[in-house]
């Protein structure tokens, strides 16, 4: 009799979340998950804090996570909630893997954006299986987290990523997004902000100290003057690293712009003989 087969799935889990049960769905995975709950709570209508009053609901979450082998993972919870000793008002207790009112976790949010910085919101939502509505709530929160947010002042960058992202092809509603590139293979973002201009590209440098500008030793950012421009002013110690993506990118619009001024339909009429063109 053979023994049956045994595979191992490796996730890198948020911090105090640990992985109770794990079931394969049709099209995904689902990871039953369990974190450390708060000693007390404030209640968000009294604003009374008090200890923990736990109450469990017959009803479990899924919140979208990253993918996992090309299809969507998931992680499942009971809703558990607090109730005021005092005013009796229930209110849920959100995981520390995800915002309120929301269905996937931050590093969700996190995978959104970046892939944000090649294509449009449009792309990454049909690739992912996710409304475009969803990418721009995404986009609008990461947006209102980074008004008046400071990175860790000990946090150590040598690099960073200065790009603009867009909703939709053709459309107006741009934004800046700045990225810790120290380790290219774990690329995490440090501040987004409306808008694709010269001020929004310092107002994400804003979120760093001034030692830390003056630590940073290479900035990526694509050929136009307004993100060059607040690099050069802001990172006095920094080289300009224009990517690849970018060059190919700008080559591949001169291209198509050639391709259209050569291909243009002519306006001069030819004549016609047994019913089809003459074309020279």
């Amino acid at each position: 009799m053979t023994s049956p087969a045994t595979v191992e799935i490796q996730i890198d889990l948020p911090a105090g979340v640990q992985v109770r049960e794990y079931e394969r769905i049709a099209e995904g995975h689902a990871f039953h998950v369990e974190w450390n709950l708060p000693v007390t709570c404030c209640c968000e209508t009294c604003k009374r804090e008090a200890p923990l009053n736990l109450v469990e609901k017959n009803k479990f979450l899924s919140i979208r996570d990253l993918d996992i082998w090309g299809l969507p993972s998931f992680f499942v919870y009971q809703e558990s909630m607090h109730r005021c000793p005092r005013c009796q008002h229930r209110q849920s207790l959100i995981p520390p893997f995800k915002r309120r009112d929301v269905k996937y976790t931050y590093r969700f949010e996190e995978h959104v954006l970046a892939g944000m910085i090649t294509r449009t919101g449009e792309d990454v939502a049909q690739q992912l299986g996710i409304s475009v509505e969803t990418v721009d709530r995404i986009v609008k929160n990461r947006i209102e987290d980074a008004k008046g947010n400071k990175v860790d002042p000990q946090r150590k960058i040598e690099r960073i990523g200065m790009d603009e992202i867009s909703l939709r092809k053709g459309h107006q509603g741009y934004a800046t997004i700045l990225t810790d590139l120290t380790d290219p293979s774990k690329p995490q973002i440090l501040a987004m902000a409306k808008g694709r201009d010269e001020a929004a590209g310092k107002a994400c440098l804003e979120v760093l100290t001034s030692e830390q500008r003056a630590a940073v030793q290479f900035h990526h950012t694509d050929m136009g003057t307004a993100f060059l421009a607040a690099c050069r002013e802001g990172l006095k110690n920094s080289k300009s690293v224009i990517d690849r993506f970018h060059v190919a990118k700008k080559l591949g619009e001169v291209a198509d712009a050639l391709r259209k001024k050569t291909t243009e339909p002519t306006s001069e009429v030819y004549p016609v003989r047994n019913g089809s063109a003459c074309v020279p």
